[in-house]
């Protein structure tokens, strides 16, 4: 996996260098995502998403302890 994760930074960093400026960078959350759920799918592995409300309630701060 992490071999896949640098070679999928490499062309995302590749693909941009006219609009990215030299520094370092964090792996893009949609890149991370991709492999792990590629992973997942070649071990026989589904996880469920969350559903609307489920990210409403994770990202409210008026309900929960």
């Amino acid at each position: 996996m992490s071999f896949a994760n640098q070679v999928l930074c490499a062309v995302y960093l590749a693909g941009r260098e006219e609009r990215l400026e030299p520094a370092v960078h964090p792996v893009p959350t949609e890149l991370d995502e991709e492999v792990a759920r590629l992973k997942l799918d070649a071990m026989n592995i589904h996880i469920d998403a969350l559903t609307e409300a489920q990210v409403r309630y994770l990202a409210s701060w008026q309900e929960g302890t």
